[in-house]
């Protein structure tokens, strides 16, 4: 797609993504996007090159939208892949942007190699579990290509921590997720934890499925949002766990939910058992909605939004007795409940969207 430069004063920035499916790392790309297309001083364009380029989210109509004109073949995927190379390298360098920013851990080295050589200032933000390994290849790759980034963004502390040990850099930024805010209808809170989270193995519901079944708390129930997903198929072991366990009268598998504020604002306490993430979104709605958090201190995120003790409280990773014992602590003191939610509204404020695009735009924009 072409266009006119038709104000010299405009600044075109661009922004890489390899998909705008749904996804928690898509929705924040199409906020950004929304972000800086409404703004005058900007003209953005948008390069979306992986292998699905259909966009889910709703985004600006003034956005330029760029798309390989052949598809990426995954039986010719060395020939595609260099294919998608040059394309990136020819069209960013036709654009000539400000800056570029790429979201994607395996796929920011492609835009980083794409433009190698290149004057242009490339931004990379790292989306995943900060110390997981992608296969010798991509690791490689990161190793010797993220120094060339002008700047590597980073959602927590802990992953800025660990990525200043893999890569030699001195431009990091710490930019947690913008949180969606969950509105309330005075829906009547019920005696019931929560969890949100697809139903795979590194989420740990059958872990807090054994916690809850250790719990004094005969009219409390345990409610996960979720669904099978990963070709795991996890739920139907799950539900065998709860009858062993004795509990599956009171273990919910409420499936996929569109409306799944309808959770957070009809439960009263909100568990997370994951044992690894990149920035879990679902901790910052449920502390949108006022609940209080207990979660497994996984690498990366919970650190970010808990403040132990005071909106909740954070568990060492497989601590499953400590776990419990502050799902009882909460289940036997329903005033703290309430008090704790207060301060996990409070806190969520730092994650309002316009706050956090904000910051985005103070680092990737010269001024």
């Amino acid at each position: 797609m072409s266009y006119n430069r038709e104000n010299n004063s405009t600044k075109d920035i661009c922004f890489v993504i390899h998909s705008l499916q749904a996804g928690g790392m898509e929705r924040v790309m199409s906020e950004l996007l929304n972000f800086f297309a409404a703004k005058k001083e900007y003209r953005v364009h948008l390069v979306l090159y992986g292998i699905k380029r259909d966009i889910f989210y709703t985004i600006d109509n003034r956005i330029i939208v760029y798309r390989p004109d052949f598809q990426f073949d995954n039986s010719r995927r060395l020939q595609s892949t260099i294919k998608t190379h040059f394309f990136l390298r020819k069209i960013i360098k036709k654009i000539n942007p400000i800056s570029v920013l790429s979201f994607g851990e395996r796929w920011n080295s492609m835009v980083l190699l794409a433009l190698y050589g290149t004057k242009i200032p490339v931004y990379v933000s790292d989306r995943a579990q900060p110390d997981k390994s992608l296969g010798k290849l991509h690791d490689t790759l990161r190793i010797f290509l993220y120094p060339k980034a002008k700047g590597i963004i980073v959602q927590t502390q802990k992953a800025k921590n660990i990525f200043k040990r893999f890569y030699q850099h001195d431009n990091f930024k710490v930019i947690g997720n913008p949180i969606r805010q969950i509105s309330s209808n005075n829906e009547v809170r019920e005696n019931s934890i929560l969890m949100v989270g697809r139903y795979i193995q590194s989420k740990q519901q059958d872990v807090l499925i054994e916690i809850f079944s250790k719990l004094n708390a005969p009219d409390w129930k345990l409610v996960l949002v979720g669904y099978d997903h990963l070709k795991q198929k996890n739920q139907e072991k799950w539900e065998l766990l709860a009858a062993d366990l004795k509990v599956s009268d009171r273990v919910i598998f409420a499936g996929k939910q569109e409306n799944v504020e309808y959770y957070y604002n009809t439960s009263k306490v909100f568990a997370f058992s994951s044992a690894s993430e990149g920035f879990p979104n679902v901790i910052g709605e449920a502390m949108s909605a006022a609940l209080p958090i207990v979660a497994f201190d996984c690498i990366a995120g919970p650190s970010d939004l808990i403040h132990d003790s005071v909106n909740g409280f954070l568990i060492p990773l497989g601590d499953k007795d400590l776990f419990a014992k502050r799902l009882q602590f909460f289940v036997d003191n329903p005033h703290v409940i309430v008090s704790m939610g207060k301060k996990s509204k409070e806190f969520i404020a730092e994650f309002e969207l316009n706050y956090i695009c904000t910051e985005f735009e103070k680092f990737i924009v010269s001024k």
